[in-house]
């Protein structure tokens, strides 16, 4: 992967308490937080939220080939889990719902896909708007952390890099040469939402991504079963090696990997666990509207430290954050007419 580094970092900085600082989520698998879960600190208000203006494109414009979407059936699912590894997650008890049928993305949106929305709309993300986002240490060029003088207390790899966005992912002289069918990254819940709406789509509901995580086998650990590397291969994209210092890259990537890698689940769609976290519609909690939830895990979790590329594993941001491992996927009721004309299932 361009840009990125191999082998021990050592970490530079000391540790403040910023404002845009993550909550003290502990350590271990227990309780490690995956991720910032609050926004970066700004002079500036964030974008208003999605508007009307974006709409679902035409036809003729609208298909790219990484937009296509697959079925999932509906009817009664389990989601949750009564043996909860981590407990403060809110993972149990494990409930059983009735679920419409719906579309879900075949895998997260690429960086061509987003591109498109931006060349049509001029759509501007939170973390361009704010000026930052967060970038774990391991990731960041030598150069661009020299610069920086603060880092996240309770988690002192995620650094907020000036100039990190969707088009720059480690700040810097970073891009997307040789990205353009990975997962966009740096994304804010509100950035996700307004690609969907301009897609004829939504983002999915926790519930039915589990389902589609689960394809059909209720308890299911990942979306293939319950082995993690099943005949000894990675099915998954997450950390190898000693979490934040030395990434050994064993399933073939050090960062994120294209959205088509990794075999598919029962029911076609990839990377539903790993590569990056995924936004979701639901709030975090009942009574909580100042988080939204994440699921799948990352590139960035590893046992030791975030045991949540689970099915039922979930984690949580306010929804103007925006990271290196954020992204997301969008879902629908029925499958938009472009999509259906286009053939694209």
């Amino acid at each position: 992967m361009a840009g990125l580094r191999v082998g021990v970092v050592v970490l530079l900085l000391s540790p403040l308490s910023l404002p845009s600082s993550c909550p003290a989520e502990g350590q271990g698998k227990e309780g490690g937080g995956c991720g910032c879960a609050t926004s970066r600190d700004a002079s500036s208000p964030p974008p208003e939220p999605p508007a009307g203006k974006y709409q679902a494109p035409p036809a003729a414009a609208a298909f790219a080939r990484t937009h296509g979407m697959l079925a999932v059936p509906g009817g009664r699912v389990t989601v949750g889990t009564d043996s909860p590894f981590i407990p403060a997650d809110l993972e149990g008890p494990a409930r059983t719902l009735t679920l419409d049928p719906f579309f879900l993305d075949e895998h997260e949106v690429s960086n061509n896909e987003f591109g498109l929305f931006v060349e049509q709309t001029e759509y501007v993300t939170e973390a361009e708007t704010f000026g930052n986002s967060f970038v774990a240490e391991y990731y960041v060029a030598e150069e661009v952390r020299a610069g920086i003088e603060e880092a996240v207390a309770a988690a002192p790899w995620w650094l907020p890099v000036a100039g990190a966005s969707w088009r720059r992912p480690e700040g810097g002289t970073s891009g997307l040469a040789g990205r353009g069918e990975h997962p966009v990254v740096h994304v804010s819940w509100h950035d996700a939402a307004a690609y969907c709406v301009w897609a004829g789509k939504r983002l999915p509901r926790e519930a039915e991504w589990e389902a589609a995580c689960r394809a059909g086998k209720a308890g299911r650990l990942y979306s293939w079963g319950n082995l993690w590397t099943p005949g000894g291969a990675h099915r998954a994209n997450t950390w190898q090696g000693e979490f934040p210092a030395t990434n050994t890259a064993e399933d073939g990537w050090e960062g994120a990997a294209p959205v088509t890698a990794f075999p598919a689940t029962a029911l076609g769609h990839r990377n539903l666990l790993g590569n990056v976290w995924e936004w979701v519609d639901d709030w975090w909690a009942e009574g909580n509207t100042a988080e939204r939830t994440k699921k799948g895990g990352s590139f960035m979790c590893h046992k030791s430290y975030c045991y949540r590329y689970r099915c039922a594993a979930r984690s949580q941001n306010t929804p103007d954050s925006s990271a290196h491992n954020l992204g997301f996927r969008c879902a629908a009721d029925t499958l938009p007419q472009y999509l259906a004309d286009s053939g694209a299932l």
